[in-house]
């Protein structure tokens, strides 16, 4: 890790300097020797989880976009770590657990599929061709798994949260599958992702030059993306919902969930600009000291509690992203350096990396967690929700 350690010495904010050695010291902690199921060095989600050790999640995307600019191959080997374990019927496991000698994981849930975005950029960085094709048959077939087992009725896809509340979403608790009846209803962060599957899938395929395929995926993510900005979005809180709650007020969540149209560019113009400028920037509901709450301020639902009010640096640097695909660079600017100084702040007062933070930019230990676990405080030496170094280039790039 020399390499990434020289790298980040002189990035960012002077004050940041402290958190972002860390932040290489604790990739470094966290990554493992080659062992079954894993061909190559792994890095778990942080050696302060509470269920640890664990591989994968959407942390593992995390993992890789913090280190793919100064550390290429070990970026490589988590992506192909990953993509290695895909199942036959398209299954990409969500979570690989070391648990009493023994290695775990589901058979049929996954999580949110946000590995495409590491594969693009390590693209763009690297031309890797042999990495995309790997890449673009492993997402072709985990796109047929989420048309065979996730696809709602009528149009858009689901997580197995509508049905079980297993937290295949990656949002545990999440307030959005309270008081709901099961059925396969199209969930908007669920379609989203699915959008940008097919968005990478037809620009994969032009890569490969194979037209034809390229087609089909692009005509699929239109339809995709016309379905969510006529049916999913709701003109009075300027965010998208899930298709049974947008035209319910009463069910309506201010949700984090809302954005995922305007991160992965499914959104109009018109429609991102009053996502940003009436939520992401709105100090009543998500412009915070640490941006960005999961839940709006304003939601009767807020908490102090995972998922339903404290803020993840991973969604700030996702909502980061999104902001600059419709060319707001000042919004995106000034919430990285929001939560980015927030957490220097916390570092500097307890030494370590937390799996999240306060939104007001309170201590983290006043957070609650799962309260009806003995893991009831966020985790520290959290690595896979601190993509730092990605945050600090994304800022810097601005």
């Amino acid at each position: 890790m020399r390499s990434l350690k020289q790298q980040v010495y002189d990035m960012g904010k002077p004050e940041w300097k402290s958190m972002l050695e860390y932040t290489v010291e604790l990739h470094k902690k966290c990554t493992r020797e080659p062992e079954p199921p894993f061909h190559y060095p792994w890095e778990e989600i942080g050696t302060g989880y509470c269920y640890g050790p664990a591989f994968g999640h959407i942390d593992l995307t995390h993992a890789t976009l913090d280190t793919l600019r100064y550390q290429p191959d070990h970026a490589k080997h988590q992506i192909l770590n990953y993509l290695n374990l895909q199942t036959s019927d398209g299954l990409i496991p969500g979570c690989i657990w070391f648990r009493d000698g023994e290695v775990k994981w589901s058979t049929v849930k996954g999580h949110p599929p946000f590995w495409p975005v590491a594969v693009q950029d390590y693209y763009d960085l690297y031309e890797d061709i042999d990495l995309l094709k790997t890449a673009y048959h492993a997402l072709v077939r985990q796109i047929g798994w989420f048309e065979t087992k996730r696809k709602a009725e009528n149009e858009g896809y689901y997580y197995l949260d509508l049905w079980k509340k297993v937290w295949e979403s990656g949002v545990d608790d999440g307030i959005r599958y309270d008081h709901i009846t099961p059925g396969p209803y199209a969930c908007v962060d669920a379609t989203a992702h699915v959008y940008q599957m097919h968005v990478f899938a037809a620009q994969w395929a032009s890569f490969l030059d194979l037209p034809a395929e390229s087609a089909k995926w692009q005509i699929r993510a239109e339809q995709l993306a016309e379905f969510i900005r006529c049916a999913l979005f709701d003109e009075e809180t300027a965010l998208f919902h899930d298709i049974w709650s947008v035209n319910n007020p009463g069910s309506r969540r201010l949700t984090f969930e809302g954005m995922w149209p305007m991160m992965v560019g499914a959104a109009t113009v018109k429609q991102a600009n009053r996502v940003i400028d009436e939520n992401v920037l709105n100090p009543k509901r998500f412009f915070t000291k640490h941006p960005v709450p999961t839940i709006a301020l304003e939601d009767p639902a807020f908490e102090l509690r995972m998922w339903r009010g404290p803020s993840w640096n991973s969604i700030t640097y996702w909502v980061a992203r999104g902001c600059t695909l419709y060319g707001r660079n000042d919004a995106a600017k000034v919430i990285l350096e929001r939560a980015l100084d927030h957490t220097a702040e916390k570092f500097s007062e307890t030494g370590t990396l937390w799996e999240f933070y306060h939104p007001h930019g309170g201590h983290p230990t006043e957070l609650q967690r799962k309260p009806y676990t003995e893991f009831n405080q966020p985790c520290r030496e959290y690595m896979g929700h601190n993509p730092l170094i990605a945050m600090t280039d994304l800022w810097a790039s601005l």
